[in-house]
């Protein structure tokens, strides 16, 4: 019996809202999720914990754990409690008996065994379609230093994902962000770094200046972000790794802010305020050179590449309210994409190229919100007190935005939403607020 993609039900759902399906999704494979009359289930899965292959290991149980909580986290799949589960596994390399699987309703079965030795850890794993009793493609291995087990069993989740839906997973990356700590009169705001999931948070300032809107380099190495370290906000560039920096653009006189980097790496859009005017600029990182590309009275910010580069998306008040446009990276004439009631803010567009992320104000609240890239089928996918900022994941299923609810004395946090809408709101545990999210690309 064949089955469809977990993928294809939750896009299917997203279908019903006028959006488009990737080509991807359009086929065929051998497990599936299901939607009766617009309800969307997610796949029951069974992950017994990693066997531990080597004496005195320690790790497979928390290795286990966060892959199972990846794959939960990201709405389109449910975890069988162990509790629950008939069968056990003792040995990774025993046949599956999986008449125990099937009694618990798991459609698919994750096994894995966990090896520690001379500070590196070894991890293999298998996934099982459990209805048709196969093994889907072959067992796979990951291995690593000791202290990076997490990033091995995030890779152990984006493979399981990236089987079952035919794409990229998303759990091996990083989020950058700015974290937000004191009163709301004394704010303290310092860029910090953290793992998709919440884990492994960093600071990478000391909080003495102002920090906004990070964003990070293609190849996930470096962090533009304005800062107000000179009294004036100014774009750094930052190696997150070495903790080195250096300001981009020191133009006397201006302010300059809301950079994002084109897909090549060696060119930054950003915005530049000079005599009371905000116009986009780019910049060349190697010569230094400086290009202007609107100049309008308006205030014009927010840029945000095509994956192509060919393009740029920003917002711009020149019809009298926030709208969005897209203009050619190059300059010239631009086009307003957005068309409905109401303000939009901070468009950024989808890895994939297909569609346009923004942040939407109408009646008082605040919205989350995704259109194509010619501004129509407008889906608005959150609503809140404030909900700002969407970053997206890489494989651009999901995103990670602000959110800051009414009566929670003004502390921020961040969330994510998949895109199909089907998937509730989630909110990201942190001990600190947070706001200013965006997403690394996935880590090699």
């Amino acid at each position: 019996m064949m089955f469809k993609t977990a993928i294809r039900a939750a896009m299917l759902a997203l279908a019903a809202l006028s959006l488009p399906i990737p080509p991807a999704f359009a086929q065929d494979g051998p497990l599936r999720l299901r939607i009766t009359e617009g309800v969307f289930e997610p796949m029951p899965f069974a992950l017994p914990t990693f066997v531990a292959e080597s004496a005195g290991g320690t790790m497979a149980a928390d290795i286990s754990r966060v892959v199972a909580d990846d794959l939960s986290r990201s709405g389109i799949f449910r975890e069988i409690p162990e509790t629950a589960h008939i069968g056990r596994i003792g040995n990774f390399d025993a046949p599956v008996q999986f008449a125990d699987w099937r009694a618990i309703n798991a459609e698919a079965l994750i096994t894995g065994g966990v090896r520690e030795s001379g500070g590196k850890v070894s991890v293999r794993f298998r996934l099982h379609d459990v209805a048709s009793g196969q093994q889907l493609g072959e067992g796979l291995q990951f291995e690593g230093p000791a202290e990076d087990w997490r990033r091995i069993a995030h890779k152990v989740a984006d493979s399981v994902y990236s089987r079952i839906t035919g794409e990229s997973g998303y759990f091996d990356t990083q989020i950058v962000f700015v974290a937000e700590s004191g009163t709301k009169e004394e704010r303290v705001k310092r860029l910090a770094v953290m793992d998709q999931d919440g884990a492994n948070a960093r600071y990478l300032t000391d909080g003495r200046r102002l920090v906004l809107a990070p964003r990070f380099s293609p190849d996930g190495r470096n962090v533009l972000y304005t800062s107000y370290e000179t009294g004036v906000p100014r774009i750094y560039v930052m190696d997150i790794t070495t903790g080195e920096r250096r300001v981009l653009d020191e133009q006397p006189g201006s302010m300059t802010f809301s950079p994002r980097f084109a897909p090549d790496g060696r060119t930054i859009a950003f915005s530049l305020s000079e005599g009371g005017n905000s116009d986009i600029y780019t910049i060349d990182l190697r010569s230094g050179s400086r290009q202007r590309l609107t100049s309008t009275p308006a205030i014009e910010t927010a840029p945000s590449y095509s994956p192509d580069g060919s393009q740029i998306v920003f917002e711009s008040d020149r019809s009298g309210t926030q709208q969005i446009y897209i203009m050619p990276a190059g300059g010239g004439e631009a086009q307003r994409i957005s068309s409905g009631q109401g303000r939009y803010a901070t468009p950024v567009w989808s890895p994939r190229g297909d569609l346009i992320a923004f942040t939407k104000q109408l009646g008082g609240r605040f919205h989350i919100g995704i259109m194509r890239t010619d501004g129509s089928e407008e889906v608005l996918l959150t609503e809140s007190f404030l909900d700002e900022g969407p970053s997206w994941s890489p494989n651009g299923r999901v995103l990670v935005f602000t959110r800051e609810t009414a009566g929670a004395a003004g502390v921020p946090a961040l969330h994510m939403v998949e895109i199909s809408g089907r998937v509730p709101v989630r909110k990201v545990e942190l001990s600190v607020g947070a706001s200013d999210p965006a997403w690394s690309p996935l880590r090699p």
